[in-house]
């Protein structure tokens, strides 16, 4: 069977503020590699397995001109433009919808554009293997990931390793992200995998589940399928997308269906969600600090430390994250990265909107 790669590229990525940006977030920019941008780094990453004209992109409607840049090969019709964000659940939605009206039906790679993986081919195999699954009844094939250390930033995935399909192990449950010591326990009991976000499955077996468990999505999918190719195309999108409930395919469809597999991934996954990410990514020096750009430090140690043109020169520092930019300077505190989000709506709030 067919396979193809649906991309999701529309996030606003605010916790790599003041770096990402409203106008151009993280996904469209060389956060890991100096010459790639992360979108740039996910397709690369999957072409040894899926042509170009196989690889789907949403993103929003507004950020469309940064994906035909960084991807001019991609075919125009595989770009799908979210006139809004409206959670994981309609953006897959939305491009199983499209599969299934260009190839009939195919196997789905369902891929966030902002995971870092360090081995390509244990990766790829990885997914190959998931799509044997997926291609097997109407199984949902997630990927997981073995904890080595007791995160809460993460859901996780508890799996019965008594019942198996092919690699894939049957799932028990979905779990919302836990508190220390809740994390402490799937650590130690060795039944629960991080949930990466990445997913395996025909288009046919996610619009089916789609139309059992989010009824009112699945018709407004169909009304946008039925479009596709007319004139009224954007303006059916607009309309019924822009009506869509919210709602993530985790909450909408894997915590509810039956038949879901998940395969253990262990390829050197990251998902790049804060500026902590990046002493995971980047090599540190004998001090402990991440440095890039202009800088220059002194007695300072455990830092991440991203300059731009002007020099950023540090004396005394420890366990802290300084981040330049065209117009803002972050500085905060490792462990309070988590609040850059609530530095973000005092801004709103403030009415400071120029720099989000």
């Amino acid at each position: 069977m067919k396979k193809t790669v649906l991309i999701m590229a529309g996030g606003r990525g605010e916790r790599f503020w003041p770096r990402s940006r409203n106008n151009l977030p993280k996904q469209f920019l060389p956060i890991v590699d100096e010459h790639k941008t992360m979108l740039q780094m996910t397709v690369e990453r999957v072409l040894p397995i899926v042509d170009i004209e196989d690889i789907f992109v949403v993103t929003n409607r507004e950020y469309s001109k940064y994906v035909f840049e960084q991807l001019p090969d991609i075919p125009k019709e595989n770009v799908l433009c979210e006139p809004i964000g409206r959670n994981t659940a309609p953006c897959i939605g939305l491009g199983a919808a499209h599969i299934r009206k260009k190839y009939g039906d195919a196997v789905m790679i369902v891929l966030p554009a902002d995971h870092m993986i360090k081995h390509r081919s244990i990766f790829l195999n990885t997914l190959s293997e998931a799509a044997k699954v997926a291609e097997e009844g109407e199984n949902l094939v997630t990927i997981g990931i073995a904890p080595d250390y007791p995160e809460t930033g993460y859901g996780y995935i508890k799996y019965m390793p008594g019942k198996t399909e092919g690699l894939a192990y049957a799932v028990e449950c979905f779990v919302e992200k836990p508190d220390l010591e809740t994390a402490k326990r799937y650590l130690y009991e060795g039944l629960y995998l991080w949930n990466s976000g990445m997913f395996i499955w025909k288009a046919s077996t996610i619009l089916g589940c789609i139309q059992s468990f989010l009824p009112d999505i699945y018709e407004g999918l169909e009304q946008i399928s039925a479009a596709v190719g007319t004139p009224e195309q954007d303006e059916v999108l607009k309309t019924v997308f822009t009506g869509f409930r919210s709602v993530s395919v985790d909450y909408g469809i894997m915590e509810k269906a039956s038949d879901i597999y998940v395969i253990s991934g262990a390829f050197g996954w990251d998902d790049i969600g804060s500026w902590l990410a990046i002493e995971r990514m980047k090599q540190t020096n004998e001090f402990g600090n991440v440095l890039s750009g202009k800088t220059a430090a002194v007695n300072t140690k455990n830092c991440i430390i991203e300059g731009k043109d002007k020099l950023i020169a540090c004396i005394g520092l420890e366990d802290l994250v300084v981040v330049d930019s065209d117009d803002a300077l972050l500085i905060c505190k490792k462990d309070s990265t988590g609040d850059i989000k609530k530095l973000l709506e005092l801004l709103r709030i403030g009415n400071q909107t120029q720099y989000l």
